[in-house]
């Protein structure tokens, strides 16, 4: 089974808010999740991010591998795969 960092929409028509989530890369965008890190609000000035920084070293040093959207929320909060930013 392949692991992802990923964001699944949530929130109303025209006003987007997406939570990052540990899914199943099979799954669906909105599908089942294993586990939800955290969320993100675009339409904030600024942008809102709140990820668990603790739960997505965890998964990330498990081997899961960010979406490229995660990965680039994840170099704006200073999480990296190795404890970089």
């Amino acid at each position: 089974m392949s692991v992802r960092l990923r964001l699944t929409r949530v929130g109303g028509r025209k006003d987007p808010k997406w939570r990052v989530v540990v899914a199943d890369q099979r799954s669906p965008r909105d599908g089942r999740v294993i586990e939800t890190l955290g969320h993100y609000d675009a339409q904030t000035s600024p942008s809102t991010i709140v990820i668990d920084e603790e739960r997505a070293r965890t998964w990330l040093a498990r081997g899961a591998q960010p979406s490229e959207a995660v990965a680039k929320l994840l170099r704006i909060q200073g999480i990296g795969p190795a404890g970089r930013a």
